[in-house]
């Protein structure tokens, strides 16, 4: 049987800011310019405003702050908090069939925070995670989302202990410990997404990262075999039932999963396995100027494992929404564009987009793409029209903002913008942008502008 849970676990301690690829820094810079922008948005959402108000100030020297308010609270709070806020929206980019950085990068953050830590010792604990949840994956041939189990909860719970422990400094064997207790930390259903709980799958895994690390630095210990164990992490979580853990291999270290795989960032603020037919359908309407009357029927092809993520085929809320094929493409035709305003209940509910969801007819293909997505090979948007025509767009293998598409510096600022603006003037915003985008050069995660400056914020706020 292979030594997962050790062999991972000396990789993440003796990983070090030279050692990854630029490749691989430059998808961690990516990922965590972007969520910090997402973050920022998603801070005023009613579930990022409960999970806060059950959070207690904290006095602690060893801190870090809710953003973007800098309240200041305990590191593993501030996890939670953050963790919400950058999930909440479904703004945050997407690889391994989760969402790495919406649970990396509140974690790193906040444990960042308490012990100064330098940006690019921001990217190590990033890159280190983002292995470490990719080398899992590769010993699993089947889909998590198929047996209900939520990737970002699951996975990321023993990535972001991996990466606490790398910012920590814990040697091998305490990391090793780190992992096995955040295994046992790891949970997340696929039922709750279109729900505030699918937020909280990451602001609780960004928190019990936090958790794991700093018990297992005091001595708490769990088992040195908990990846690899027949009653273990890998298999309690498999769906299909036969994990790699005797056959597998394990070149985390050698093989670069982040370079190859990255992040894909998104320009919708829906699921992602609704974007590619997003794009089709954007693409249908500009060329043909297409207007809701005109429309007899839309009819979409994707895969099985995407139509079961989207749950809603008739959503009654902003949160169903999210996960609405239908929708997405009610919006895209109805508004030429599928972006936080639409995600509303009042335009959810308009008599319009229904009148439009109600003409969406969705078939599925049990085909799966190479890579870390378990979506089909390509999804396929085509439309009837009143008059019988009928409206084909190519199909659409990787969405603009993918790792294979990916967005220009100007396309991400632009979007990063637009979310911080909801919190920041644009002075600030543009210069925390730019920090981020340079974040190996900074000297301290303390230097950030994270907070939001008003009248109400003193001197000592305004550098949080």
């Amino acid at each position: 049987m292979l030594a997962i849970t050790r062999q991972t676990a000396s990789f993440v301690a003796s990983l070090k800011a030279s050692d990854p690829p630029q490749a691989c820094r430059d998808a961690a810079r990516t990922g965590i310019t972007d969520c910090v922008g997402v973050m920022i948005a998603g801070a005023a959402e009613e579930a990022v405003r409960i999970v806060s108000a059950m959070s207690t100030s904290s006095t602690q020297n060893d801190g870090a702050p809710e953003i973007p308010s800098g309240r200041n609270l305990t590191a593993s709070d501030a996890a939670l908090v953050n963790g919400v806020a950058a999930h909440v929206l479904d703004y945050d980019d997407v690889a391994l069939a989760g969402h790495p950085s919406a649970v990396l990068v509140p974690a790193i953050l906040a444990e960042g925070w308490s012990r100064g830590a330098s940006g690019p010792d921001m990217v190590t604990a990033y890159v280190g995670g983002y292995e470490l949840w990719a080398q899992l994956a590769a010993l699993e041939p089947g889909q998590l989302h198929e047996r209900g189990f939520h990737p970002t909860a699951v996975m990321g719970a023993v990535a972001t202990a991996a990466a606490c422990a790398n910012i920590r400094r814990l040697d091998s064997e305490k990391t090793a410990h780190a992992i096995a207790i955040a295994a046992s930390l790891a949970s997340g259903l696929v039922a709750n997404f279109g729900t505030m709980t699918k937020s909280l799958h990451a602001g609780r895994t960004a928190q019990s990262g936090v958790i794991a690390a700093r018990l297992a630095e005091q001595g708490f210990t769990g088992s040195l075999d908990v990846l690899e164990h027949r009653t273990g992490f890998l298999r309690a979580h498999s769906p299909s039932g036969q994990p790699r853990i005797e056959n597998g291999t394990i070149d985390i270290g050698a093989n670069w999963r982040l370079a190859h795989l990255g992040v894909n960032v998104k320009r919708y603020p829906t699921c992602y396995a609704t974007h590619r037919s997003i794009d089709a359908m954007l693409g249908l309407v500009g060329k043909h100027g297409l207007k809701p009357e005109r429309v007899g029927e839309i009819r979409v092809h994707t895969g099985i494992t995407q139509k079961l993520m989207l749950r809603n085929s008739n959503p009654r809320t902003g949160l169903e929404a999210k996960f609405s094929m239908e929708f997405a493409m009610a919006a895209a035709l109805i508004a030429g564009r599928v972006g936080l305003a639409e995600l509303s209940d009042a335009f959810v509910c308009r008599d319009d987009v229904k009148d439009i969801i109600a003409k969406v007819r969705c078939s599925t293909t049990t085909e799966v793409m190479e890579g870390d997505q378990p979506f089909a090979p390509a999804d396929q948007v085509s439309i009837e029209l009143t008059s019988g025509e009928i409206l084909t767009c190519e199909p659409v293998a990787y969405a603009k903002g993918s790792w294979q598409e990916p967005l220009t510096r100007g396309e991400l600022q632009d979007k990063f913008l637009d979310c911080a603006t909801r919190v920041f003037d644009r002075n600030q915003a543009t210069i925390l942008f730019d920090q981020l985008w340079d974040i190996e050069r900074l000297g301290s995660i303390r230097e950030l502008r994270l907070t939001a400056i008003g009248p109400t914020h003193d001197e000592a706020s305004r550098r949080l």
